[in-house]
C-alpha cells in the first residue's frame, strides 16, 4: 500500500543542503544502505570539534568554508570490494523535491564520484518512492569508460589479455 505523503523521485535528484549549497546533483540507492556527501579537509580538533569542507576544490559547489560539527559519530562503512572504513556522520538539513528532511551522511571523499552526494534507502524510507525512470541528470559515459570501449572494439582478443586477466590474476 502507498501513503499518499509520500514524494516520487527519480534515481538522481537535486538536492538543497540548507545554509549551504543549492541544487546539489545526488545519486538515489535503495541499495545503499546510508547516505553520503564529499568532504575535504576533514579533522577533530583538540577542542573535540570535527571541522570540514563540504565537497573539494574541484568541485562547482566548494566555498572553501569551513563546518564545524560538535554532534558526530562514526560507522564503519563496507563498500562493494568488502573493503571496510571508519567515517565520520553529521547531519545536515536538505531539501528534496521540496520536502525538507534530516539526513545523517557519511563524510567521504567522493571526488571520483560522477554524484558528490548519495542519497541511501535509510534517507529515502518512509518519505520517498523511487522512480528509476525518472532522472533530473542524464547519465553520461565516463571518459575512461569511452576509452576502453574504443579499445575493446578494436581488439577484443588483446584487451582481454592486456586488461581482464591481469586484473583477475
Amino acid at each position: 500500500m502507498i501513503k499518499n505523503d509520500l514524494t516520487i523521485i527519480g534515481r538522481n535528484v537535486s538536492v538543497d543542503i540548507i545554509d549551504h549549497a543549492d541544487r546539489v546533483p545526488a545519486k538515489v540507492d535503495t541499495g545503499a544502505d546510508s547516505s553520503s556527501i564529499w568532504v575535504s579537509d576533514i579533522h577533530v580538533g583538540s577542542d573535540n570539534i570535527l571541522r570540514f569542507k563540504l565537497f573539494g576544490p574541484g568541485s562547482s559547489f566548494y566555498t572553501g568554508n569551513v563546518i564545524e560539527c560538535k554532534e558526530y559519530n562514526v560507522a564503519l562503512v563496507r563498500g562493494a570490494t568488502g573493503h571496510q572504513q571508519i567515517r565520520y556522520r553529521a547531519q545536515f538539513s536538505v531539501r528534496i523535491k521540496n520536502r525538507r528532511i534530516r539526513v545523517n551522511f557519511n563524510l567521504s571523499d567522493r571526488s571520483r564520484n560522477k554524484f558528490a552526494m548519495l542519497i541511501g534507502r535509510r534517507s529515502l524510507s518512509g518519505k520517498f518512492i523511487v522512480d528509476v525512470r525518472d532522472i533530473e541528470y542524464a547519465d553520461a559515459v565516463s571518459p575512461e569508460n569511452k576509452t576502453l570501449n574504443d579499445e575493446l572494439s578494436i581488439n577484443p582478443y588483446k584487451f582481454h589479455k592486456d586488461h581482464y586477466e591481469n586484473q583477475i590474476g
